[in-house]
């Protein structure tokens, strides 16, 4: 499927288990084919949900063929295929495109970060590699570092670079970007707590942990927003925020499977360093769920 500017609700799905630690390919089709039935718009595969930063390059290979091969066309399928070596970066792209990715997502160069030259660079050359559009990921947090507004500036009008994830949670910076947002180039929210906030200014949806765990009211939020219905979409967004907190009340995507988990959706475990949420959380986590009904 072509990916052209998805408005709607991406999924960042997170990569199931078995308790020896191998994948669960099995639990991974359930997930998919869930997604799919609930209105998910596409799926995001090998992100930071997806505990790409713990998986062999076989492993985050094995995992794009199962989930371009179960979706088999029906919704765009995007592969993270970031890394902080952007030949890395441009051969996994590659190898992803070949594979039949719908789009990439590229991140900004986490641990060495760069200078402004340097980083304009590491996502152009990588965008010149392919030829399915790029998404560049903006999240500080986890890389230490965040794209310039001039660098964005300047990649917005490439070609092959089709959008942004912006999960800096940073109004101002998005508010500086937002002038970027055009028919080749498109904002996705990379926290679901602002998906409404983002998509006033132009955003078209999110790409979204919490989609995890209700992708279909995480779908309709963002479609109630963009068909017009911005009040049921700030309602169900207000609804439902302690849960979109409380998936992030340890780092991500620790809360998300332990609520899937509890959910009974049967996820597994998490990779080392990534280890089980404290049991103080446990249980803040389990009863946000309860009152949401998902237990």
């Amino acid at each position: 499927m072509k990916f052209e500017n998805i408005k709607g609700s991406i999924v960042a799905m997170v990569t199931p288990y078995h308790e020896d630690g191998s994948i669960n390919f099995e639990v991974l089709t359930e997930l998919l084919e869930r997604q799919i039935r609930e209105g998910t718009d596409a799926i995001l595969t090998l992100g930071t949900t997806g505990e790409s930063a713990t998986m062999t390059h076989e492993e985050d290979a094995s995992i794009v063929e199962h989930t371009i091969k179960v979706v088999n066309g029906r919704v765009p399928v995007i592969v993270g295929c970031g890394s902080n070596c952007t030949a890395t970066q441009k051969e996994k792209g590659i190898q992803y495109q070949n594979m039949g990715a719908d789009a990439l997502l590229i991140i900004s160069p986490y641990y060495n970060k760069a200078n402004t030259e340097g980083m304009y660079r590491h996502f152009a050359e990588t965008a010149d590699a392919v030829h399915v559009p790029c998404i560049l990921y903006n999240v500080p947090g986890r890389t230490g570092c965040s794209i310039p507004v001039e660098v964005v500036e300047r990649l917005a009008k490439h070609p092959n670079v089709a959008g942004i994830k912006e999960a800096s949670g940073n109004m101002s910076y998005a508010m500086k970007i937002a002038h970027c947002i055009g028919p080749d180039f498109a904002l996705y929210s990379g926290n679901d707590d602002i998906t409404v906030p983002l998509m006033s200014i132009g955003g078209s949806g999110v790409i979204s942990v919490y989609a995890n765990v209700m992708p279909r009211m995480c779908h309709d939020i963002v479609m109630d927003y963009l068909n017009g219905n911005q009040a049921k979409a700030m309602e169900n967004t207000n609804r439902y925020l302690k849960l979109m907190n409380d998936l992030f009340i340890e780092v991500n995507p620790i809360p998300v499977k332990t609520a899937m988990n509890m959910m009974g959706l049967n996820v597994g475990p998490m990779r080392l360093p990534l280890y089980d949420m404290s049991e103080k959380n446990a249980a803040v986590l389990r009863a946000t769920l309860e009152e949401a009904g998902l237990l």
